[in-house]
Order: structure tokens, then C-alpha cells, then sequence
């Protein structure tokens, strides 16, 4: 106790880098335990669900513990690591408050719910944790009987021969032990299928119970109502946990490989089916020849305006789609639900589809529409590189309006895109090849390529979305209207 009066430990949580996210991974430490650390110095690398970021540590000191390995996701909020550091008054003040008797032990628990509003964390999270079980029992007078039965005898198993402690048993082994460790869309449903996540065997990374954890207990209560509908409470809490560690054997490793949806993946998974089942989207379909504009690419390529720019067909599409969009700006908008109202956005953050390790990610060129081509294609550079280097930041990736997504790097003609959510319209782009084209009257091989626009259908209708891709194609076709519409 006496070391706390010349330093303390500061504890880190881990923050949220972006708009609402409510977890990241860990990735990799910088530091061990017994380092030194300076103020700004990175200290470990977590990726979220839209980008890897590096995090600093905010203060000076000597690394005392880790708290998760790499590989792990966290809680925003939660502290990840323990730093000691000299001087600290603050901590030393509340040393002092819980260390001069035995006696104030049992009373810093009392203060723990007040205090965990602002989630102060290390040990004291874990210590309101375990009283918040027995003040929900104490709605029930029955329950709170229960509960101060456990107490008194600590153990569980105690109470649950007596009748009337039957009902509260799941939740007496939740009085003396650590709140079940589950996301909260895994809590959820547990609440919805009326799983107690105490009574639940966990088999994810650091006992953290899964979604497949709940449905196998769910499997396991369901399996000995069918052959016994009329036993006794306390039959299917002893069968399940039986019946629950078959369940982690109940594929074949050698013959199937199970991923871990986290990280960007999960983020891409939830937006698009969230995109699928919101907005009503159309796809519409062009085949336009880009003789033109492949030409025009090599051109650019020996300009000295465009030198140590990136110069790709991608480069052309998307000024050509910016072109089309100045021409149709209904275009460029999203659907406000609780408004009820359209947004129509005056400028335009270009969304780029970069498919990455990670997953994929859409990071946009903020005000694309008034950068010049050489602009945006320094714009483009940057975007890609630093996408391929998983360091795009979640700034990056967020306010996008309109959307490209060029499938044909991978040899494909065209394909049908699903819409970032909060966007109105995506732009696929096939593959660029030779193909036979009537060019003058005659049949010539021509490089061919096909578009394909999918819209918001509730704020987008046929004409306008017509009218965008078409002038998409005629710019591709004639490379000159980028100047006669510009």
C-alpha cells in the first residue's frame, strides 16, 4: 500500500475510434509487461469493424499487466492494459479510501454501483458485477428468500432440494461467481429464447459464451421435454450441461474449417443484409465499347501532369460517374426513415470497393466532385494503397454518397451490387476485353466492357437511374464529352 503514495496504476480502456462501435480485436502488442511507456507512444494495434488502428497510450509509466492476448475482442470501454505510473495523486486518494481497514473491504462493493456508471475498470467492474444478480431477485420475496439461502450456506446445490427454492436455483450459482461473459447481441438472444447464460457451458476464446453456445442449449433443454414433457425443474438443468460439450464436436475438423466472423467481415455481413432487407434496389445493365477510353489511359500515362499518378480505366470511370452525377443530382442522395424525407447531398464522397485480408472495405474520396482528374488520381492512389496496407482509418470509411465497386480486376463481366447502407446508387464495373463491336458499319474487335447501376428504388426510379448510367457509358464511349459536359 505504501508504494501507491509515489505511483499507481492507471488502467486503459479500449476506445471507441469510431462512430459507435462497440468492440475491436486486438491484433498485436507493442509492449510486454515491465516496459516503459511515454505519452503517444503506440502500444498495440486493434482492428474494429471498419479499419486496423494503431492506439496510444495517453501517459507515461511502466507497463504492469495485459490483459487480453492478441486474438481477442473487446468491449469498447473495457481496460486492456495496466500501466503504473509515478505521481498519481488521484489513485493514491482512493488507495487511502479502501486501505485502512479490513472493515472498509466489504463496504467498497456498496459504492461499486455508483461508480459504475463511468465503468472505472479493472477489479471493480468485476465486483459490481456479482451483486447485480441478487438485487433483480429482490423483486421477489420468494427469490430474495432464495438468494439469502444461498448466502448463508454458500452452495448452491444447497437450496435446491427445498421446494420453493426450485425457481431460483439457475440463478444461485450467479450470486458467488463472475457475470457470464457474452456480446450483447449474444445476451439478446438468450433473452429471447429464455436461456439463463449462467447455466450456458461457453466455448468461444477466454469462456466468452457464443450465439451457437445458446442454440446448443436451447437443443439440449428442447431434447428431454419430448421424452419426459412432466419431469421435475431440476431435470433438464442436469441433463443440459451433459448434453452441451457434444456440441463443440459436432462437425468434423478434418473436414471442415470453422471462421470466426469478426472484425470487418462481421461489419460487411450485418451492412449488407441490412441493405438487402431495407432498400429496394434495381440493377440496371449497359455493354458500352471504352476503345476510346483505353486509349486515352496511355495517353495520360505519358503525361507529365499525371507523373507517379496512379492512371487506370478506374480513373475515367469514376470522373465519368462524377460527370453523370453533376448532370443527375438526384442521384446523389439518401432515405431519411424517420423523417420521412429524401437527402439530396451537394457534393459527393466517392466510395471505392477495396477488397483487403480483412475483408472488404469501401473507404471514399471526401468532395471527389471537385478535385481534377490529376487530383483524383492522387486521391485514388493513396486510397488504394493504404487500403491494400489495412491502415485505412474509420473516417475514411464513413459519409460515403455514391459508390464504385470494380469486379472486373477479377475476370467478371458484371454483377449485381447491394448498396452501402445510407447510399442511393453503386456502380459495378465488368471486365475490360476484346470483343467483336459494329464500329462504323463494321464488325472490328473492340474493348468492351459492361456496367451495371443498382439503386435505391424508394427515392431513385427507372428514368433517373437511366439516365445516370447512360451518361456513364457515353462519356466511356466518347472520352471528349468530359470536357463538352464538364
Amino acid at each position: 500500500m505504501t508504494t501507491m503514495t509515489n505511483a499507481s496504476v492507471r488502467e486503459f480502456k479500449m476506445p471507441d475510434v469510431g462512430e459507435g462501435l462497440t468492440e475491436a480485436e486486438i491484433l498485436k502488442w507493442y509492449v510486454q509487461p515491465g516496459d516503459t511507456v511515454t505519452d503517444g507512444q503506440v502500444v498495440c494495434e486493434v482492428e474494429t469493424a471498419k479499419a486496423a488502428v494503431e492506439l496510444p497510450i495517453p501517459y507515461d509509466g511502466v507497463v504492469r499487466a495485459l490483459h487480453f492476448p492478441e486474438g481477442t475482442t473487446v468491449d469498447v470501454g473495457t481496460s486492456i492494459i495496466a500501466v503504473e505510473v509515478a505521481g498519481g495523486a488521484a489513485p493514491a486518494q482512493e488507495e487511502a479510501a479502501v486501505a485502512p481497514a479490513p472493515a472498509a473491504e466489504p463496504e467498497q462493493p456498496a459504492e461499486q454501483p455508483a461508480a459504475r456508471q463511468p465503468v472505472l475498470v479493472g477489479y471493480g467492474v468485476a465486483t459490481s458485477s456479482t451483486r447485480r444478480r441478487p438485487r433483480k431477485q429482490a423483486q421477489d420475496p420468494a427469490a430474495q428468500q432464495a438468494a439469502s439461502a444461498v448466502q448463508t450456506e454458500l452452495n448452491g446445490h444447497g437450496a435446491a432440494p427445498a421446494a420453493p427454492a426450485v425457481p431460483a436455483a439457475p440463478a444461485a450459482p450467479a450470486a458467488p461467481a463472475q457475470r457470464p461473459l457474452a456480446k450483447p447481441p449474444v445476451r439478446k438472444l438468450a433473452k429471447d429464447l429464455g436461456v439463463d447464460l449462467a447455466t450456458v457451458t461457453p466455448t468461444g476464446p477466454d469462456g466468452v459464451v457464443t450465439r451457437e453456445d445458446v442454440h446448443a442449449a436451447v437443443a439440449a433443454a428442447q431434447a428431454p421435454q419430448q421424452t419426459a414433457p412432466e419431469a421435475q425443474p431440476a431435470a433438464p438443468a442436469a441433463s443440459a450441461p451433459a448434453a452441451q460439450p457434444a456440441a463443440p464436436a459436432s462437425y468434423d475438423s478434418a473436414r471442415e474449417t470453422r471462421i470466426p466472423v469478426k472484425g470487418v467481415r462481421k461489419a460487411t455481413a450485418a451492412a449488407m443484409v441490412g441493405s438487402a432487407f431495407t432498400a429496394p434496389h434495381v440493377t440496371e445493365f449497359v455493354t458500352v465499347d471504352v476503345t476510346r477510353t483505353m486509349k486515352l489511359v496511355e495517353e495520360l500515362k505519358q503525361d507529365k501532369e499525371f507523373a507517379g499518378l496512379r492512371v487506370n480505366p478506374l480513373l475515367l470511370i469514376a470522373k465519368a460517374l462524377l460527370v453523370a452525377i453533376r448532370r443527375n443530382p438526384d442521384i446523389n442522395a439518401s432515405w431519411d426513415e424517420a423523417a420521412q424525407e429524401i437527402v439530396v447531398k451537394h457534393y459527393v464522397n466517392l466510395g471505392i470497393a477495396a477488397a483487403t485480408p480483412r475483408g472488404l472495405i469501401v473507404p471514399n474520396i471526401k468532395d471527389a466532385h471537385a478535385r481534377t482528374l490529376p487530383e483524383l488520381a492522387a486521391s485514388l492512389g493513396e486510397l488504394v494503397s493504404t487500403a491494400r496496407e489495412g491502415k485505412t482509418s474509420p473516417s475514411a470509411m464513413q459519409g460515403g454518397t455514391v459508390t464504385i465497386t470494380n469486379v472486373g480486376v477479377f475476370g467478371v463481366d458484371t454483377g449485381t451490387p447491394l448498396l452501402n447502407p445510407g447510399e442511393s446508387a453503386i456502380l459495378a464495373v465488368g471486365a475490360i476485353k476484346p470483343q467483336p463491336w459494329v464500329h462504323k458499319g463494321k464488325v472490328k474487335p473492340r474493348q468492351v466492357t459492361t456496367l451495371a447501376l443498382s439503386f435505391d428504388h424508394r427515392l431513385v426510379d427507372g428514368e433517373l437511374g437511366s439516365k445516370v448510367l447512360a451518361d456513364v457509358a457515353a462519356v466511356l464511349e466518347q472520352p471528349k464529352r468530359l470536357i463538352t459536359w464538364a
